[in-house]
């Protein structure tokens, strides 16, 4: 089914919507076809600017889930099964020291350009954006060790890799639009 945007039902929030069109309108500009018709074209230094940003993001997040899975076998599987009887609490204690690792990351590094000078609003949309996103993995561990059953190292580190997924997509786009969102250049003075 096509929803088009004049219809009543909505797919994301209006802030969302609006967060994404004006996102859009800033990585694209228009040309006229011969027909007159106008279609949009891909900004080449922003597309290039995008990838370079994806990639340290990506790195970012490659530093963070070793930190996350390492901690979390640490704990659950190393020298003295330290929360071997725990391992939702252990994914939990995993999760808080890799998102520390990944906000330093990526506040330091991968949106280093687009950090806010309001840096309590920033930590706190980026707070809550975490917080929801940490639970994202301890769930997926807990359904697959408490509902499924599967018990184990190999189901453990599944679990926990499905969940650093699904988490690594909130949060990069909780941080694309609302921690660092893309501010329009001011407009030259006339």
């Amino acid at each position: 089914m096509i929803c088009s945007l004049a219809s009543p039902v909505r797919l994301v929030p209006p802030a969302t919507f609006a967060a994404i069109s004006a996102y859009y309108r800033l990585v694209t500009t228009t040309r006229t076809e011969p027909s007159g018709a106008v279609a949009p074209e891909r900004t080449p230094w922003l597309h290039r600017a995008w990838w370079t940003e994806m990639a340290q993001f990506l790195t970012v997040g490659g530093v963070a889930f070793v930190v996350d899975l390492g901690l979390f076998n640490l704990m659950l599987f190393g020298p003295g099964h330290v929360l071997g009887h725990k391992p939702v609490t252990a994914k939990i204690i995993a999760a808080l020291v890799a998102t520390l690792v990944s906000w330093l990351g990526n506040r330091h590094w991968t949106f280093s350009e687009r950090r806010s000078h309001r840096r309590g609003l920033e930590l706190g949309l980026y707070a809550t954006i975490n917080a929801v996103a940490l639970l994202i993995a301890p769930s997926v561990l807990y359904a697959t060790t408490y509902w499924i059953g599967a018990t184990g190292p190999v189901a453990a580190n599944t679990a926990s890799i499905v969940g650093i997924g699904i988490g690594t997509l909130v949060r990069y786009t909780g941080y694309k639009l609302w921690v660092f969102p893309l501010r329009p250049a001011p407009a030259p003075a006339v």
